[in-house]
């Protein structure tokens, strides 16, 4: 094998090798891992003989289609229309930029198709980037029924454990596993959005090794706000093998001459330090999206909706922001019912103009009033969504999604706006530019409550030459990007039912996201757990409620739910007039002390420590530097019969510490060495009413 038949990428901590094979027809994975893993024999190396299977289809190539690799699944199908699928392309040329960037091009010229693979290393962090640019280089057009973005091989000789995010509206991102010895295990989502069921992100173990901290642990995550798939299969011979994509509404693009369709990028990450290293990784390549905007505190918000749903009057708002105000609060949010016609879900979506009833002294007037308690103002948005009854639908019913001469399906009452249309994506435009530029709004939320039904366009030419999904994308993003650009100020939420569209082209975007409707402490407890799995703290909007549970009803104390709370973003959403004086002590005392340890949450090296079905689990936060260490500790399970019987405090280990240094407990006075909190742990004497704690360590 000559020089220019192997190239190398470098991360941070890790190489990721890849080689020509197949005679110049495919490019394959050597090795991936920490830095040298590249020096020894392949462990994908393939070379012994196959039987009834052709050599691509056990190769453990990076992106290969259907024609060279026809029985174990391809990642490219394409044809000319009315001709048979396949493609049988060859190498045409690499470009290779200092073990950061690499760009390998195949071609087949009798159909007519260029493809470039193209990686790029991203600095500072321990991810890899992967997607694929195919370009219709003949006189005909091309019809892509499938186009994924990457290929991942897996050195897992074991079969492989595969940990994913599962749930349903009210119960997102529950931390799910399988072995897959043999098989095909696949995620999708065809709702417009990643949706609630399953989230664009899989991390791969080899079953053969115990799922602990030193396992090596390899992840995808699809940065695609429609439809998506993740496939994993195990394939003969012992390989696994994962590929991500796109799934167009259609079911295939087609591709005119000259033209170029770049598929979603595809971020591939490792770390050697199991799930937990993992989500570090995910961590630091998040903040790095957020990029500048990570020095901007993340307020403390009071959202008013659990207190008045759509009943939004101006009194009652004020009589919330001055106790909001005393607490501590930052910035107030009025949520949905603000606008006209909605005294319920049935109405006024579209017609974005604040209700006259409802702040009889002028919009501006009830804002300064609240700026005036020293908050900033917020407002909720849902621009994709319209209601029936509107008089934007009055005006333009064709900007809906709708199937001629089909009855059309409502959601929550109310229909979808196709995104996808430039004349829609100009209205919601105009309107956010309106509504921020006429009024002193610094943060939006912006939420999406249903998906398209009846998705189609009357009118927008052949259905088979469309591509409605990744028009909406496009259409969304395009309306993120106008708010970053011409409103840098302006903080975005990003909602979607919930946790529904949470992805990394949406958090490159916004400045934190919901991860779901559900508040109850002990579900919003699971939720968060596997939410830290794939997303970083500072993207998680997290509120304390008075939400009774719905999976798990046992009731938490006020602390447990701010405690909870203090793992992310810190809101209140309670109906906080019923709050007695010593709950509003206790919750100022709280916003307090999270205002003094959210750039430690947010900045620092996070680490899950236990689960939620652990008696006591939390998260431990290590600011840059190891200088503070916070903890966020909650009592989950039983007690133990204390404390009417002897028993030993509980206690939950600390990890990554310096063993020889010592900390101190800033609220006790006590100290502790490293050794001794990674050994042993901070002990907890948990009570039915003590059922949670912040604790400040500091490297002494």
């Amino acid at each position: 094998m000559t020089s220019h038949d192997r190239w190398i990428l470098r991360t941070e901590n890790t190489t990721y090798a890849v080689a020509l094979a197949g005679d110049g027809r495919w490019a394959e994975l050597i090795a991936w891992g920490p830095h040298g893993v590249e020096t020894g024999p392949s462990p994908l190396d393939w070379s012994r003989r196959t039987h009834f299977i052709t050599p691509a289809d056990a190769a453990p190539a990076e992106y290969i289609p259907y024609g060279l690799r026809p029985f174990t699944g391809a990642d490219l199908v394409a044809q000319r229309p009315g001709e048979e699928r396949g493609v049988w392309w060859r190498f045409t040329g690499a470009t290779h930029e200092d073990d950061r960037a690499l760009r390998l091009v195949f071609t087949d010229e009798t159909l007519g198709l260029a493809a470039a693979l193209c990686y790029e290393s991203v600095p500072g962090t321990d991810v890899i980037l992967r997607w694929t640019e195919l370009t219709c280089t003949g006189d005909d057009e091309l019809r892509l029924e499938r186009f994924d973005s990457a290929a991942v091989n897996i050195p897992a000789g074991g079969g492989a454990r595969l940990t994913y995010l599962t749930g349903q509206w009210s119960q997102e991102f529950q931390r799910t596993q399988l072995e897959l010895t043999r098989g095909r295990f696949e995620m999708a989502a065809t709702q417009a959005v990643p949706g609630h069921a399953y989230a664009p992100w899989l991390a791969v173990q080899d079953a053969a090794n115990p799922d602990g901290a030193a396992t090596p642990t390899y992840g995808v995550a699809l940065e695609w706000s429609g439809n998506w798939h993740i496939t994993t299969d195990a394939e003969p011979g012992g390989a696994v093998r994962v590929r991500a994509g796109r799934l167009p509404h259609e079911g295939a693009v087609r591709l005119a001459p000259g033209a170029t369709l770049t598929t979603p990028r595809l971020a591939c990450a490792f770390s050697p330090e199991g799930l937990d290293g993992l989500a570090r990784v995910w961590h630091r390549y998040e903040r790095r999206l957020t990029g500048d905007r990570m020095n901007r505190p993340r307020k403390v918000l009071y959202n008013s909706w659990e207190a008045t749903g759509f009943d939004v009057e101006a009194a009652s708002q004020l009589e919330l922001a001055r106790i909001a105000a005393g607490l501590g609060a930052e910035l107030f949010v009025v949520d949905d019912g603000w606008f006209p016609g909605r005294a319920d879900d049935t109405g006024g979506l579209g017609d974005w103009y604040p209700d006259p009833a409802s702040f009889p002294e002028g919009f501006d007037h009830f804002i300064a009033q609240v700026r005036d308690l020293g908050m900033d103002f917020g407002l909720w948005v849902e621009p994709e969504a319209i209601s029936p009854a509107s008089a934007l639908y009055a005006e333009h019913p064709e900007w809906v999604y709708r199937v001629e001469g089909r009855p059309a399906t409502l959601v929550r009452n109310q229909l979808l706006l196709d995104l996808g249309r430039e004349d829609v994506q100009d209205f919601v435009l105009a309107t956010l530019d309106r509504l921020l530029g006429d009024h002193a709004i610094s943060y939006l939320k912006w939420d999406m409550n249903r998906p398209p039904t009846e998705r189609g366009r009357p009118g927008g030419g052949p259905v088979e030459e469309q591509d409605l999904d990744a028009a909406h994308v496009a259409g969304y993003l395009r309306v993120l990007d106008h708010l970053r650009t011409h409103h840098p100020r302006v903080t975005v939420e990003g909602c979607a039912g919930g946790g529904a569209r949470i992805e990394h082209a949406t958090i490159a975007r916004t400045d934190v996201v919901w991860p779901s409707d559900n508040t109850a402490p002990l579900d919003r407890l699971s939720i968060q757990y596997g939410y830290l799995h794939a997303h970083a703290p500072h993207t998680m909007s997290s509120w304390v409620t008075d939400a009774p549970g719905i999976f798990d009803p046992r009731p938490r104390s006020l602390g447990f739910r701010f405690v909870n709370a203090m793992a992310g973003v810190l809101g209140i959403g309670a109906d906080i007039r019923t709050w007695s004086p010593e709950q509003r002590t206790e919750a100022a005392r709280w916003i307090a002390r999270y205002k003094e340890i959210r750039e430690v949450v947010h900045q620092g090296e996070a680490r899950l420590l236990s689960t939620p079905a652990d008696a006591t689990c939390g998260v431990q936060y290590e600011e840059p530097g190891g200088g503070r260490v916070v903890v966020t500790a909650l009592n989950t399970g039983r007690l133990d019969g204390a404390p009417l019987v002897p028993g030993r405090s509980a206690r939950l280990r600390l990890r990554g510490l310096n063993l020889t240094a010592h900390y101190l407990d800033t609220a006790s006075g006590t100290v502790y060495s490293g050794a001794h909190l990674v050994h042993y742990g901070l002990p907890f004497a948990w009570t039915e009413r003590y059922d949670a704690e912040l604790v400040v360590l500091e490297r002494q």
